[in-house]
């Protein structure tokens, strides 16, 4: 099964390299316009939710019966769960505001590498936070992303 879920990864990395490249050649044709390119990504798929408002209802309602807690600085009490997704939401939408402005500064092959490190921040926090072992594996795949990122920005010739 482990090889399912790298499978997944690796198709996932190569279609977010390729919708980069297709950004890149939209970019070029008409302008950088990163909040319309942002807006259009996100707003046509809204519709397949649609397929999937009865358990999205129903998930609404079982995060309506979490604990209450009072959000900070506003004072307002609110369903933990509401509260999780509301910062989820924010923060999510932060990271992908970053990277669609980087998609209009940067080469779709620079963008890819960037949110690839990121990717292996947020796992290498994992990792420690959850304290779950560090295998060679781990430290293959480390090996991997720092000797890539040090190929890609010709460290070695400035040696």
């Amino acid at each position: 099964w482990w090889f399912l879920g790298i499978a997944a990864l690796t198709f996932a990395l190569l279609m977010s390299a390729l919708m980069g490249i297709f950004q890149e050649t939209i970019y070029k044709k008409f302008g950088k316009h990163s909040k319309e390119a942002l807006f259009y990504n996100h707003a046509l798929p809204l519709p397949g939710f649609l397929f999937l408002a009865p358990d999205i209802y129903r998930h609404g309602l079982l995060f309506s019966q979490t604990r209450l807690i009072q959000v900070p600085l506003v004072g307002l009490n609110l369903p933990i769960m509401w509260f999780y997704l509301m910062m989820n939401v924010i923060t999510q939408y932060v990271c992908i505001r970053g990277v669609f402005t980087l998609t209009t500064e940067c080469s779709s092959l620079t963008v890819t590498l960037v949110v690839t490190l990121r990717k292996f921040v947020s796992l290498i926090f994992s990792i420690l936070y959850f304290q779950n072992a560090f295998t060679a594996w781990h430290w293959l795949g480390t090996f991997l992303v720092f000797v890539g990122m040090l190929l890609y920005t010709d460290v070695w010739k400035h040696l």
